[in-house]
């Protein structure tokens, strides 16, 4: 079951076709908590905020909690990887997510995440 990044329901929200081929051709789909909180923290409504958990909801998507586990290895790939790559604490716990649910993680933003070699990822390409 891939984790999607949030960069790619941002660009589902912004009408993106590749965003939503490579979602509508996914039948397991998760996020990681994170991912929940950075698309409510940029809404500008409450009836956004019901629209997200509503699109989350119909697509089926499963909302990976954080762990401790997971915790500490974000604070490791924060240690290893803020210098060189620009790594943020909202990246590093998806990236630490999905290396601890053993899974893919699908996003465009590969200049954050290339560096973390356990990490299986996908890179989308929006355009």
């Amino acid at each position: 079951m891939p984790i999607f990044d949030t960069d790619i329901l941002i660009w589902l929200q912004r009408g993106n076709e590749k965003a939503a081929t490579l979602i509508d051709n996914t039948n397991e789909r998760a996020i990681s908590i994170i991912t929940l909180m950075e698309l409510l923290q940029c809404a500008p409504s409450k009836l956004f905020h019901k629209q997200i958990r509503g699109f989350l909801l119909d697509y089926n998507f499963k909302v990976l909690p954080l762990t401790e586990n997971i915790g500490h290895r974000a604070s490791i790939y924060i240690e290893e990887y803020s210098l060189g790559a620009g790594i943020r604490v909202g990246d590093a716990l998806i990236a630490a997510t999905t290396v601890e649910s053993n899974q893919e993680l699908i996003s465009g933003n590969k200049k954050h995440y290339h560096l973390i070699t356990e990490l299986n990822l996908q890179v989308f390409t929006p355009i």
